[in-house]
């Protein structure tokens, strides 16, 4: 056994420089009992001429290791020495500011980013010259068909790796009678060593030896299982993984599982620990619909022999999900019963997209590191096929454009350029984590999206259909695809110019920005036109944008204000149709006026007197009139107008057009993108008039409507009450619930009925949104507060075969929402003894992932910084205290602790808050519980009861 040695002063590791990994087994047999993991691995490497090969390892312990079944020599450097902390110390000594601060954590933690670049085991691969003549003697064929004749430049050799885990710190985790492996990036090294570098990539040979009565779940096909004739028997699993993939898409999860086949596909399975099982079954019902859904698109069967979906309790889990070849692992949080409704949508698309990605990620995988936007992008345009086909056309344009919003509002900065090669390697790799991540997520699918609509559906369907089918050919041995390659698929099968495709992919995926568009019209009555004025900005600074495009060296225009490629689509909605007029430039100058011919023409009118029939308030008895707009009909023949309808841009629009018009499109446009965009600007209007405040109610009360936008009008609506409206809005949003929940004859609720999930949705947004409602004075009228306070008062789910917990919650939220003034003051105690109640009776009986007295800790501490000045801040710290015990849910944990710290920030300031978040991360067993004090940490306070 070799002890880890001190490196010198110069470090003596050198790069792996040529060394291939052909073939690799793991044979590891494991005891949770006492958190052990013995055994070894065997690598078939081509050695390069140096002969010396460098694999990652850490926090392994290394037994023996042999070449060819000679024992060879080989030193051992683990990343955590004393160098290493040296360094550190060194770097926080000049620390004598904020800012300096900032600069020595940067550069310790680039300093562990590159050394985790550098293989730390050197293994010597020479072998005799003896030896080697006569190697070439016997021309061995090894498994995988690589044959010394006939490549004579190989040196093939099988290294042999004896090895134990003891100390498992990360990649590899242990908790009761449960192992797993996580996905993070460079990580498998921490459970076996290898190439850890997603650009080697080979097959597998697995076997896990358990208890016999555990169940181990890994990548790859299951051939057998073997029963040992120990005294207690123990149980050997044997997976074969016949498709290259890169180390850290091997996983491994061991427990006592219930195994659930899939009803429809035989090569599914799902598996959980037994006091999910029912929520499993429940969960997993639709799934098989997702599994044809990408079939049937890609016209290729799936690319592995088998898929596992695992499920495991979350408080164990590194995160909500954690990919591998042919299985994932998810956290059992997404798990739902039948009588949950909220959970339903999120838990659905996470499983989509998780399957997604083992076509484009793990099977296909990205050539080089600036390509893996596309393949990220990839897998999320599949998912939001899934959510077109399967939930609803609405559900995903209406997510399509909330994430576009999301990405124009980040999108100012090089942190977003998609396929940057600086920027992808100054990271490595850490550009996918967080809420960037995030960002560079949705824009990717934007983009690919702005190329399906430039080549038409079924023209990029047959290129996704091309990058599996040969993925899929046997003939190649590389599952990649790059940028390059999607280019020239996008010319070739999507028939797109190529000058189009020569600006479009170095504007959208080499530079960071997306176009600000900022639009006025008039009409021209004589010329029967409508004159567009346009100024066309971006949402990065020329800087930003130019140092973007200045990392990509195939990119020719390096303006700042360049624009970007094609022409963006106007279309106008007048009173005898609709109208689309492609003809706005997105390139060239920034200013533009443009003429639009209106189709439909207005008869001049003179004044004519009121016809018999006809009242005085312009009302006809002899029958309906069509409606529309007194306004539009006799000054143009102008509707509505809208731009770029279709999302074939990622772009920042912002319109104006006379509030009338808004109210048409938010009336008359069946499409959900058209009516967010008006309830948006109707809310921001400076004055809200009667007229847009009855179209924001006949809105919210339209049941044809989708019920995401109707949420969008509650809450514009909310935002509308004041005194100069009357208080319109919340009049209207107390009616509206009222003329749904509540019985006519004795004035209080009915009880809880949610067979119309839509429905349920809109109503459980209304106390939320009555609860935002502000008097002059910046309060909550009491109205509102009176109102909030009957539905907990009155909550009754007797009869109801749906759980009410989410829609306690929410109400429970709304009360923190409120602001009290003087004359509302008293009605407090009444809101916290009903929070009290729901308190008792969630410890009594845990409501779904604790969410219930999540939401109470959360208004407890909303209500208590309010009013800080009435409310001593001592007692509520000691209220929310013992839900920080290690034996509460691991959810209510981390709320718990979010409250505390920030009544400890406001009671002592931020020295205390900080040396309180230090204990409890020491204090927490959890690694889950310890990733959600972190991201809490980094953020701000704007944000953190969002998180």
């Amino acid at each position: 056994m070799a002890k880890p040695r001190k490196p010198k002063n110069e470090d003596p590791k050198p790069e792996n420089s040529g060394a291939l990994v052909h073939h690799q087994k793991l044979c590891l047999s494991i005891d949770l009992h006492k958190r052990l993991v013995y055994g070894y691995t065997e690598l078939e490497i081509a050695v390069p001429e140096i002969g010396i090969v460098g694999l990652h390892a850490e926090n392994l312990g290394i037994e023996s290791v042999s070449v060819d079944g000679e024992p060879t020599e080989f030193e051992y450097y683990p990343q955590q020495h004393q160098q290493q902390a040296e360094d550190d110390d060194r770097r926080w000594s000049s620390v004598d500011s904020p800012a300096s601060a900032a600069d020595a954590a940067g550069s310790v933690y680039l300093s562990a980013l590159e050394k985790e670049l550098v293989p730390n085991l050197l293994i010597n691969c020479c072998k005799p010259a003896k030896a080697e003549s006569e190697q070439l003697e016997q021309q061995p064929v090894s498994e995988n068909g690589f044959h010394s004749s006939a490549e004579p430049k190989q040196n093939v050799r099988v290294v042999r790796i004896n090895y134990w885990i003891e100390k498992a710190e990360t990649g590899i985790h242990f908790k009761d009678n449960v192992l797993h492996t996580d996905n993070q990036i460079r990580r498998a090294r921490c459970w076996f060593p290898c190439i850890d570098d997603s650009s080697q990539r080979c097959c597998y040979d697995l076997e896990f030896t358990v208890a016999h009565n555990l169940v181990a779940v890994s990548t790859g096909s299951l051939l057998y299982q073997v029963l040992s004739k120990d005294n207690p028997p123990r149980k050997t699993y044997v997976y074969k993984l016949d498709v290259p993939v890169a180390a850290r898409w091997i996983s491994l999860a061991v427990a006592p599982f219930e195994i659930l086949p899939d009803h429809q596909f035989s090569l599914i399975s799902h598996m959980c620990l037994l006091p999910n099982l029912s929520k499993m079954r429940n969960t997993v019902e639709y799934f098989h619909s997702a599994f044809s859904c990408y079939k049937d698109y890609l016209s290729a069967d799936f690319p592995f022999n088998s898929y596992k979906q695992v499920f495991i309790e979350p408080e164990m889990a590194v995160s909500s999900m954690s990919l591998g070849a042919s299985m994932n692992i998810f956290s059992s949080q997404v798990l739902f019963d039948e009588k949950l409704i909220d959970q339903t949508i999120d838990t659905r698309i996470k499983l989509a997209y998780a399957l997604a990605r083992q076509w484009f990620g793990v099977y296909i995988t990205p050539e080089g590191p600036d390509d893996e936007w596309l393949l990220d992008g990839l897998s999320g345009f599949l998912t939001d096929f899934f959510i077109k086909k399967h939930l609803g056309n609405n559900e995903a344009r209406y997510r399509r454009y909330k994430a576009n919003c999301a990405v124009c509002k980040v999108d100012s900065s090089g942190a977003t350029a998609l396929s940057c090669s600086s920027s992808c390697k100054d990271l490595y790799g850490t550009h996918y984590m967080g809420l960037y991540g995030k960002i560079r997520s949705w824009k990717a699918v934007a983009i690919l999206q702005m190329l399906e609509k430039q080549m038409g559906p079924e023209s990029f369907r047959r290129i996704l259909q091309t990058v599996v089918s040969r993925a899929q050919d046997k003939t190649r041995s590389v599952k990649t695809l790059s940028t390059k390659e999607f280019r020239h698929f996008a010319n070739k099968v999507g028939n797109l110019e190529r000058p189009f495709l020569k600006d479009f992919f170095p504007r959208w995926v080499g530079s960071c920005g997306c176009p600000i568009l900022r639009m006025g019209f008039s009409y021209n009555k004589r010329k029967n036109i409508v004159e567009l004025a346009v100024l066309r900005g971006c949402t990065a600074s020329q800087t930003s944008s130019t140092s973007a495009l200045d990392i990509n060296p195939n990119t020719e225009n390096r303006d700042g204000d360049s624009g970007w490629p094609g022409m963006m689509s106007i279309r106008v909605y007048e009173l005898d149709g609709m109208y689309d007029h492609p003809i706005l430039p997105m390139a060239g100058e920034a200013w533009q006026l443009l003429e639009i011919q209106c189709h439909s023409k207005l008869a001049a009118r003179r004044f004519q007197k009121p016809k018999k029939g006809l009242k005085l308030d312009g009302s006809d008895d002899n029958g309906d009139v069509p409606s529309m707009d007194v306004r539009s009909s006799t000054e143009s023949p102008l509707l509505w107008i809208r731009a770029d309808p279709d999302m074939e841009y990622l772009a920042e629009i912002h319109f104006n057009q006379p509030v009338q018009m808004w109210i048409n499109q938010l009336e008359k446009d069946k499409d959900v993108i058209a009516q967010a965009q008006a309830i948006s600007t109707l809310e921001a209007l400076p004055q809200l008039s009667f007229s847009v405040v009855n179209a924001l109610n006949n809105f919210l009360t339209d049941s044809k409507a989708f019920w995401r936008v109707r949420i969008e009008a509650a809450f514009a609506l909310a935002s509308s009450a004041s005194e100069e409206t009357d208080f319109a809005g919340l009049l209207h949003l107390i009616k509206f619930y009222k003329s749904r929940r509540f019985d006519s004859d004795i004035g209080l609720p009915k009880p809880n009925d949610f067979h119309d999930f839509a429905e349920y949705f809109v109503l459980e947004a209304i106390p939320h949104a009555v609860a935002m409602v502000r008097a002059a004075d910046k309060k909550s009228p009491r109205e509102a507060i009176e109102f909030v306070l009957q539905l907990l008062k009155y909550n009754d789910n007797n009869g109801n075969p749906y759980s009410d917990v989410f829609w306690l919650a929410a109400l429970v939220q709304s009360v923190g929402e409120l602001e009290f003034g003087k004359q509302s003051i008293l009605l407090l105690s009444s809101l916290l003894k009903r929070i009290d109640r729901l308190l008792q009776c969630d410890s009594l009986m845990p409501s779904y992932n604790g969410i219930l007295t999540i939401s109470c800790i959360r208004t407890l501490a909303q209500i208590a910084l309010k009013l800080s000045g009435f409310i001593p801040l001592d007692r509520v710290y000691e209220l929310v205290k013992p839900f920080r015990d290690l034996k509460a849910m691991w959810q209510v944990r981390i709320e718990a602790s979010r409250a505390l710290l920030d009544l400890e920030f406001h009671l002592k300031g931020i020295d205390a808050a900080l040396l309180l978040f230090i204990k409890y991360v020491q204090e927490e067993p959890s690694l889950r519980v310890k990733t959600g004090h972190s991201c809490y940490a980094t953020l701000s306070d704007e944000r953190r009861t969002e998180f």
